[in-house]
């Protein structure tokens, strides 16, 4: 069977106990094509990051990653040289963004805001395991995780300075 790059990715996050701050799409997006003052404050984020606790992205995040522009070898090397880690999903974490997702249905019913989409947003899989972990999440989307993982410990990038 043929090698793929992405076959030696993931580490196991259930091993990874410590401190860390997990990044959210966005971040990794402002970091590397943001402009101004987002470009600015991501790289700020990730690199207090990776020297104070520790900086990680999951599966999740690196999919989005994969759909965008670039290819995977050069995000897969770009994380590496940044020292971020890249973990797995842990099993566990998906009952708790079933839960969390169940209630932002029934919050966009209930607002006139229509149905919410079928399959889970790839956000909350991120705050779940954020919250499993215990760790710090650095995103964009302050509101929307504030509301539906009010356990995890949020840093917005506009809060770096």
């Amino acid at each position: 069977m043929e090698k793929r790059p992405e076959d030696s990715l993931g580490g196991t996050a259930e091993d990874d106990t410590g401190d860390m701050i997990l990044l959210d799409t966005n971040v990794i997006i402002d970091a590397h094509y943001g402009a101004g003052n987002y470009r600015v404050r991501a790289r700020e984020l990730i690199s207090s990051a990776v020297i104070d606790t520790g900086a990680a992205i999951n599966c999740i995040t690196l999919g989005e990653l994969y759909a965008g522009p670039r290819g995977g070898e050069e995000i897969e090397e770009d994380m590496r040289r940044a020292g971020i880690a890249v973990l797995d999903l842990p099993v566990a974490a998906a009952a708790i963004c079933g839960r969390a997702y169940r209630r932002y249905q029934l919050a966009r019913r209930s607002s006139g805001g229509g149905s919410a989409p079928s399959v889970p947003l790839p956000d909350f899989f991120i705050g779940a395991h954020a919250q499993l972990m215990g760790w710090k999440l650095a995103t964009r989307d302050v509101e929307r995780y504030r509301i539906y993982f009010p356990a995890v410990e949020l840093i917005a990038p506009t809060a770096v300075s």
